[in-house]
Formats: C-alpha cells, sequence, structure tokens
C-alpha cells in the first residue's frame, strides 16, 4: 500500500488507530506506520493512535481526539466550561469526565486529562456535530455539576468567585431546573454544599 492510498481512505477521519486501519485492510504492514512517522507523514499519540501531521489543529479536533484517545469520555470540567464562556481562561489541557480510571496524556499537540466518575453519573452530554466531527461534551448544567462535584478545594464563595464566571453568560445559557435534577442524581452531601454556595453566588450577583 502506498501513503497516497492510505491518505485516501482515512484523512477524512484525521485521527486514526490501527483498529481502524486492520478494519478496512486486515493484510496492513504496521512497518508502514513507523516509515511514515520517520517521513513526517503521521504523529503518533498514544495507545496505537496516529495523527495526519498536515491537519490543521482546532479545539474541536482536539476535543475529538481527547474522545478517541480513552473510552468512554465526554469533555467537561474547566474545558467545557470554556467552551460555553462561562469563564474566561482558555484551558491547555483538555479536560474529560470517564468510567474508567483516572489518567492524564501527553501528547506532541497537549495535555488530556481523564477524571474518574461513577458509571450512574455518566450522563448529560451531547454529541455536538457543528464541525465536521462528531464530539462527546458535557451539558453546561452537567460541566458545572462535575466541576464542582471533582473539585475539592471550592469550600467558600469566595473560591467561586476566584473562577471569574460569568454571571450574565451563567443567567442566559443555563437552565437552573435542569441544574438541580441532575444535582439530585449526584446523591452528594460534599456536591449539595458545593451547590450551595453556587446558589449563594448567583444570588448575591442578581442583586448588584
Amino acid at each position: 500500500m502506498t501513503y497516497n492510498q492510505f491518505r485516501e481512505a482515512f484523512h477524512g477521519l484525521a485521527i486514526l488507530s490501527i483498529r481502524d486501519i486492520t478494519k478496512l485492510f486486515p493484510d496492513f504492514d504496521s512497518r508502514r506506520l513507523v516509515e511514515w512517522q520517520q517521513k513526517g507523514y503521521l504523529k503518533k499519540l498514544v495507545n496505537k493512535w496516529y495523527l495526519f501531521s498536515d491537519i490543521t489543529m482546532n479545539d474541536f479536533l482536539r476535543y475529538r481526539i481527547s474522545n478517541c484517545l480513552y473510552r468512554p469520555s465526554y469533555i467537561s470540567l474547566e474545558s467545557a466550561l470554556s467552551q460555553y464562556n462561562l469563564i474566561p481562561e482558555g484551558v491547555y489541557t483538555i479536560q474529560n469526565i470517564t468510567t474508567q480510571k483516572t489518567v492524564m496524556y501527553e501528547t506532541a499537540i497537549g495535555s488530556f486529562q481523564y477524571r474518574n466518575i461513577k458509571p450512574c453519573l455518566f450522563f448529560g452530554y451531547h454529541v455536538d456535530r457543528s464541525n465536521n466531527l462528531p464530539v462527546l461534551i458535557a451539558e453546561p448544567e452537567k460541566a458545572i455539576l462535575d466541576f464542582l462535584y471533582l473539585t475539592p478545594w471550592i469550600k467558600t464563595v469566595a473560591d467561586l468567585e476566584g473562577l471569574r464566571l460569568n454571571i450574565t453568560e451563567f443567567n442566559n445559557s443555563i437552565d437552573w431546573g435542569k441544574l438541580e435534577k441532575y444535582a439530585t442524581c449526584f446523591e452528594s452531601n460534599v456536591l449539595n454544599k458545593r451547590f450551595f454556595l453556587l446558589k449563594k453566588l448567583k444570588q448575591h450577583a442578581d442583586i448588584i
């Protein structure tokens, strides 16, 4: 197989795995991958995943890659909050929720963190198809709750203020009924305490 044949078959995926290759070409010689890396055509990421070197990188492609490298997973926490303009800073490390163990991958295109959560709490995400490739990302309400649940240093309203939440965007985009409904699913006293702090922050912001 020539590289051009390989590229034509898989370039639309942007990121691909050994499994993707062997499903289409069962007799594929994996030594070609080493050769094409040496020539700069491909980059190896982790877990037998590869990326075409000529792909233009953007946030949504990083999100797609993040979904692929460790499954099941969806974008959440500060990455999703930043995507929804609920916090001001961009986030270099792409942060995810998974039902597998917590891991961190350092790759040539960035860092990918996966935080463990119980299977019963693996919900509240959707498929974003606004780009060419589908991305699993938390709904804004679930991203907030995942963050509160997994962030032990949030103990006061001042801690939440340090996030510089965009209250205007929060009020415009957050379904408070959904937020409260999702919060009850956690059945967590710790989350309930942090959620109470969020309510106090919102109430304070609404009156100034």
